[in-house]
């Protein structure tokens, strides 16, 4: 025979027992907002290279990505027993709905659509502040590592990059090169400093700012335009090229021939062999990707090295 607290903790028992599994859910913010996921999704479509670099070092193998200038770091999944999801500006709907899924990663590009995408599944936003690029790809690692229950694997993937971050900065430490950090696009120029898609260069690996006194500069949303004459009178110690035209697939190569004359080479930076073409993957398609990260680094260390 129960008793009054038997019978009633044996109820509580069995209606917990009962309840949907929805009440189960754990609720995750992001930059648009909140997402609630049931249990370990197992349908994940990945509509970036930043998250999806990152969930396959963590172990998670997505149904569906887009394909269009898809990194060679991740042309693996380039396999047709990967779903094709389109480009990482425009989904494919009707794909995205046939996959069924369970989550959708959605990255910046994509926050125009997140509601659109929430409508098919729970959608969580890897969004990464440029002007604050480890912290926030932390935070993000920390959240996909908690949503596919892999904490472990997450914070093991934070403390090795965060090493190689620690060694970098120390290489740097004691004399930081003044740095230049460039993008072309056709034969416009613009710079980035430390509050910028590049912060990294300055925030995390301590690489000094180098500006022109005597240049001007001309201010707006995505970098300063500037001129070679600005470059040249900067004297970066190091310089950094970005071919935005290579990195979104419409052409390859012309930086180098665009940075080949004088002024440059008037530089320390190029009397020292110190001007680095960085990798447009790593640095402009896949922010907040594992290998991305890594290479990001990689390339900072080779440049001082020389």
């Amino acid at each position: 025979m129960f008793g009054k607290t038997s019978l009633r903790v044996a109820m509580g028992a069995l209606l917990l027992a009962l309840a949907p599994m929805g009440a189960m859910a754990k609720t995750y913010q992001h930059s648009l907002g909140t997402v609630d996921i049931d249990g370990v999704p197992q349908r994940v479509v990945v509509l970036g290279y930043g998250s999806l670099d990152y969930i396959d070092a963590l172990g998670v193998t997505p149904v569906g990505m887009p394909k269009t200038l898809l990194p060679k770091s991740l042309e693996k999944f380039q396999i047709d027993s990967f779903a094709n999801t389109g480009s990482v500006k425009e989904v494919n709907f009707e794909t995205l709905f046939m996959l069924k899924p369970d989550l959708i990663i959605a990255e910046g590009r994509m926050a125009d659509i997140y509601k659109d995408l929430s409508d098919i599944a729970p959608t969580y936003m890897f969004r990464i502040d440029t002007t604050d690029y480890w912290k926030t790809t932390q935070e993000h690692w920390r959240t996909l590592g908690d949503i596919f229950d892999k904490e472990e694997q997450a914070e093991q993937l934070i403390e090795g990059v965060q090493e190689q971050i620690n060694h970098l900065h120390a290489k740097v430490e004691a004399q930081p090169p003044r740095t230049l950090t460039v993008s072309n696009s056709g034969n416009s120029l613009a710079m980035f400093g430390t509050n910028s898609r590049f912060s990294f260069v300055y925030e995390e690996a301590g690489f000094a700012t180098s500006t022109s006194e005597n240049v001007k500069s001309v201010p707006r949303t995505h970098g300063n335009l500037i001129s070679f004459e600005y470059i040249a009178d900067a004297q970066p110690e190091v310089l950094l090229i970005l071919d935005r035209e290579q990195a979104i697939g419409q052409s390859s190569g012309k930086a180098k021939q665009l940075f080949d004359n004088d002024l440059v080479k008037s530089t320390p930076a190029a009397k020292n062999n110190r001007v680095l073409f960085m990798d447009p993957a790593a640095w402009y398609l896949t922010a907040g990707g594992y290998q991305s990260t890594q290479t990001m680094i990689k390339e900072l260390n080779q440049v001082i090295a020389n």
